[in-house]
C-alpha cells in the first residue's frame, strides 16, 4: 500500500442547527489519489427513502477521470446493532451494516461510442455477508434513466435511496464511509423508527419530487457477480 503524500483529514461535523436529522462528514483524500473520491457527503433520512449529498473531489465520471472513474462505497447500519447485518470482526466499522450504496462512475459500450454514465447499486447485507459483494443486489440506478432518484450538479451527487424493503428498523441508522487507504468515518442519524423522516425537515434531495420520487431503477432478484 503506498504512503499518502499528505496528512489524512477526517473531520465529522455535527454542529449546525439541523445536525441531529442529519449527518455531514468531510474527507480529505492523499494528493496522489487518482480516482475521484466523496470529500464531503450529508446523509439523513427523508420520507421513506435515506437521501444522501456527495461531493466529489473531481467529475466522478466522464472523460476526465476515463477509467479511474468514482468507486464509492457507504453502508449503512438501518438498526444500528450488530446483532443484523455484515458480520465482520467485532471491532470493525463495517460490522453490522445492512445496506451498501456502491457509486461507480462507468462508460455504456453499447453503442458506437462510449458515454460515461453513473450507476449506483444497492444491496441488502445479511447475516451471511462477509463482503459487500456478498449483498443481493436490490436495485441499480443510472443518472440516465432515474432523474428521480439520482441528480448531479456538477461534482456533487444526490441520491434517493429506497428504505421500504424489508430492512432492520431502529430509531437510529449508522453510517459508514471508509475511504481506500484510510480510517473509516462513522455517523449516526435518525432511523425509521425515530419520526424525523416523516418530520419534513430533512431535505437533502434535489430534484425529483423530495422523498415521494418514484422507485425507479432496475429491480434485480440474482445476479452474475
Amino acid at each position: 500500500m503506498r504512503t499518502p503524500l499528505l496528512p489524512l483529514a477526517l473531520t465529522l461535523l455535527a454542529t449546525s442547527a439541523v445536525a441531529k436529522d442529519r449527518a455531514t462528514f468531510r474527507y480529505t483524500p492523499p494528493a496522489d489519489e487518482e480516482r475521484p473520491v466523496v470529500v464531503e457527503g450529508t446523509v439523513g433520512p427523508q420520507g421513506s427513502d435515506f437521501a444522501l449529498r456527495l461531493r466529489f473531489d473531481k467529475l466522478p465520471f466522464g472523460q476526465e477521470c476515463g477509467t479511474r472513474c468514482a468507486n464509492a462505497t457507504l453502508l449503512l447500519d438501518t438498526d444500528s446493532s450488530t446483532q443484523s447485518g455484515m458480520k465482520l470482526s467485532d471491532k470493525a466499522p463495517e460490522n453490522g451494516a445492512d445496506l451498501a450504496i456502491i457509486v461507480q462512475g462507468t462508460r455504456d459500450l453499447s453503442g458506437t461510442k462510449s458515454d460515461g454514465f453513473l450507476r449506483v447499486k444497492v444491496r441488502r447485507l445479511m447475516n451471511e455477508a462477509r463482503t459487500v459483494d456478498d449483498g443481493e443486489l436490490l436495485t441499480e440506478l443510472d443518472n440516465r434513466r432515474d432523474p428521480e432518484r439520482i441528480h448531479i450538479e456538477g461534482n456533487t451527487v444526490y441520491l434517493l435511496i429506497d428504505a421500504s424493503s424489508d430492512l432492520p428498523s431502529g430509531r437510529k441508522v449508522r453510517v459508514v464511509y471508509h475511504p481506500p487507504g484510510s480510517k473509516a468515518i462513522q455517523a449516526t442519524i435518525p432511523g425509521m423508527l425515530s419520526g424525523s423522516a416523516s418530520s419534513g425537515k430533512v431535505k437533502i434531495f434535489r430534484g425529483g419530487s423530495r422523498g415521494t420520487a418514484k422507485q425507479g431503477g432496475q429491480r434485480v432478484g440474482t445476479e452474475n457477480k
